[in-house]
Order: C-alpha cells, then sequence, then structure tokens
C-alpha cells in the first residue's frame, strides 16, 4: 500500500485539496448553518468530482504521457485555446502560491517563539519555506509524493486530536440552526469551490501512474472522498461547538483563522487545543502548497517545452518561485487578496475548461474506451453552474448577494 503509485497519488490530491480553503470554511459558512453547509459541500464534491474525472476521458487522447493540460487545449481549440488554458492556469496557481509562501512564512516566524526564542523577520521566514519546501517540488512528483505521506499522516493525527477535543462539546441546536440569510449559500459557493480545487495537478497525475485510466480514476474518487469526508467532520465540529451567534461574534471582531482559534481554545478552555489547530493549520497550508507548486511546474514545463525555451530545472525553479515569492516579500499582508483572484479563475480551469475539452473529445474520438457518465445533459447542466458561480463574485461586488467572510 505504502509504495502503491494510485494510493500515493490519492494523498498528492487530498493534500493539494486540504489546505487554506479547509481552515476558512467555518467563517465562510457562519451565517449559513450546518445542514445547508453539507448540502454545498456534497453538491460541489460531485461537481468537481465529474469535472476531474473528465480530464481522465480527455486524458486518453494525449500523444504523450507528459502532455499539460495547455498541450490538450490546444490539440481541441488550437492557441487560443492554449492561451487560455496557460493563462488561468499560471495565474490561478500563482495567486495560490502566493497565498501560500505568504502564510506559510508567517507561520513560520512565530515558530521560535514556542521555543522561548526571538521570532524570525517575516521576510526571512517566507524565504526559508519557499526554499526548504521548494526543494521537494524541484525534485519531482516522486519526491512531493514521499513528504507528502508523512505530512499527511502528521495532519491526520494532529486533525483528529482537535475532533477528539471539539466533538464532545457539539450542541444539537447549534446544528439544527437556519442561514441567517439564504443568500449566503449562494455567496458561498466560490469560496467552498476552491476548496476541491485539486485539477492543477491531472497533468503530473496522469504521467505518474503512466496514463493508467482505472488507477487515475480511482485516485480522484480517493483523493476528493478524503477531504468530503474531513470537510463534513470539521463543519460538524465547528458548528456544533459554536452558535451563529458566537460565529457572527467572532467574524466581527477578527474574520480570519486566528479568530476561530482563539474561540475554539476559550470554548474547550485548553491552549494545548489552540497549538494543536496551529500545527494542523501549517500542515493543511505545506501539502497544498506542495501540490500548487507541483501543478506551476508542470505548466511551465508544457509552455517551455511548446516554445522551445529552456526547460531545464534551473529554469523552471527561476520562474515557478520567484513570481510568488517577490509578491509574498513585498505585499505580505496579500494572503486574502491572492484567494480571492484564485476563485474566479478556479471556476474556468476546473469546470469550464474539462467540460469544453471534453465536449471536443468526444466530437473528435466518439469511440474512446472510458467515457464519464452523463453524456452532453451533464455537461450542459455543469457549464451553467460553472458560469454561475464565475459570476457570483460580481454579484456580490454589486450588492446583489450578500458578502460572506472567507
Amino acid at each position: 500500500m505504502l509504495k502503491n503509485k494510485t494510493f500515493g497519488s490519492a494523498l498528492i490530491i487530498a493534500g493539494t485539496t486540504i489546505g487554506a480553503g479547509m481552515l476558512a470554511m467555518p467563517l465562510t459558512s457562519a451565517g449559513m448553518g450546518f445542514g445547508y453547509t453539507l448540502l454545498l459541500l456534497v453538491g460541489l464534491w460531485a461537481l468537481l468530482v465529474y469535472s476531474g474525472l473528465l480530464f481522465v476521458e480527455v486524458y486518453q487522447t494525449a500523444d504523450k504521457l507528459d502532455d499539460g493540460v495547455a498541450t490538450l487545449a490546444e490539440k481541441y481549440f488550437g492557441v487560443a485555446g492554449r492561451v487560455l488554458a496557460t493563462l488561468s492556469l499560471l495565474v490561478l496557481l500563482y495567486a495560490l502560491s502566493a497565498a501560500y509562501i505568504t502564510g506559510g512564512g508567517s507561520l513560520l516566524s512565530g515558530l521560535p517563539t514556542a521555543f522561548g526564542l526571538e521570532a524570525l523577520s517575516l521576510k526571512s521566514a517566507i524565504i526559508i519555506f519557499t526554499v526548504v519546501l521548494g526543494a521537494f517540488v524541484v525534485i519531482g512528483t516522486k519526491g512531493v509524493d514521499g513528504i507528502t505521506r508523512l505530512l499527511f499522516i502528521g495532519k491526520l493525527i494532529a486533525f483528529a486530536f482537535v475532533l477528539f477535543m471539539m466533538l464532545p462539546n457539539v450542541a444539537t441546536e447549534n446544528l439544527m440552526a437556519l442561514p441567517l440569510d439564504y443568500a449566503f449559500v449562494i455567496s458561498a459557493a466560490p469560496i467552498f469551490f476552491t476548496s476541491f480545487g485539486f485539477h492543477v495537478i491531472m497533468a503530473s497525475i496522469n504521467s505518474y501512474l503512466d496514463g493508467n485510466v482505472a488507477q487515475f480514476r480511482k485516485a480522484i474518487l480517493i483523493g476528493t472522498a478524503i477531504p468530503l469526508i474531513a470537510y463534513l467532520v470539521w463543519q460538524l465540529a465547528t458548528h456544533g461547538v459554536l452558535s451563529q451567534s458566537e460565529f457572527v461574534r467572532i467574524l466581527q471582531a477578527d474574520p480570519t483563522l486566528n479568530g476561530l482559534v482563539n474561540a475554539v481554545r476559550e470554548i474547550t478552555g485548553s491552549s494545548t487545543m489552540g497549538e494543536v489547530v496551529r500545527i494542523f493549520s501549517s500542515l493543511a497550508l505545506i501539502t497544498s502548497f506542495l501540490g500548487v507548486m507541483l501543478g506551476v511546474f508542470e505548466g511551465l514545463g508544457d509552455l517551455f517545452k511548446r516554445y522551445h525555451l529552456p526547460h531545464n530545472r534551473i529554469s523552471l525553479s527561476l520562474a515557478a518561485f520567484l513570481p510568488p515569492l517577490v509578491f509574498a516579500l513585498f505585499y505580505p499582508e496579500g494572503f486574502i487578496t491572492a484567494l480571492s483572484y484564485a476563485g474566479l479563475l478556479c471556476a474556468f480551469y476546473c469546470l469550464i475548461l474539462p467540460i469544453g475539452l471534453a465536449w471536443r473529445t468526444r466530437q473528435k474520438n466518439p469511440t474512446l474506451p472510458y467515457r464519464v457518465i452523463g453524456g452532453t445533459p451533464a455537461l450542459v447542466i455543469a457549464l451553467l453552474i460553472g458560469v454561475v458561480i464565475m459570476i457570483i463574485p460580481f454579484l456580490i461586488q454589486t450588492g446583489y448577494l450578500p458578502s460572506v467572510a472567507g
């Protein structure tokens, strides 16, 4: 099992998925209530598993195992397809990686204080975080697989301890609360959507599994089931422990992860609990960073090869790490800003693009061995949902929908 590539790929998918989005979920869903939060999570999980499986279908037609999504987009939509796919992927991944580097550096800078030492400067911590963890990405998918397995175990242990402390304090009446505003369910959709954004590493997983469709499909199903279960239990714990009025109070006082951490510590009466939540947050952030940077590496490699640019490890490393590192160094308060830019692009890359590719693939290759169920009606429904999700942020900005924290 430990040496099984399908299992390792599933963990990379799960590790990429479970990140900062999970940590912000309870605050984002504060006004929704647990019941509607559960429905939204399960619905978006099903939608994004569907779009992930569309990538499996399309990759059956790849000319080479290491072809990136942009290469497939060019194959079916010409140069315009490549440009759209490449730009959306790179901007999405750069935004996510910048956010994770900023958050990771912030967590690392305060780590020495736990041992009675002086805190690191934020810029030094950002550089150390990037260089140390970036080394595993430079090694390749095998390196990310190895460290992800170790970190994932630690993350599960920390998460189990958090739940062990919180679940006994769950109150049924808190779970039965109805939304303060039903429109919150719609407003929260784009933020929850990014919490299932594993699609950025599809090229890496296909190559790692040698194009084996059955293993690829299984890795997606297992790798997304783990985050779904984790998200549901996490929401059960936080919604059950904190009443809606307490949630609203937290959002008004400190609409960040620290606000949630402090509230949990206050309610459980355990400072140890707060530190475990911080450890879990750090591990969740690191595993997401590794998966996202792996996606950046593969996307740039595909682009550089297409235009005959140097695509050795040095050139790819500089192109992959410098932009988000510069952002983190000179705009360290931009964590939320970077994540906000990621949401819109995630809807395009993780849903609209695979739908378009699958539609063209079916036109040109009607007898492929594997085809995702649902046919054209499912593609149309998923496309409409994707368009709505992309429009929601603009409706919030114009005041037609209420804003949620995230």
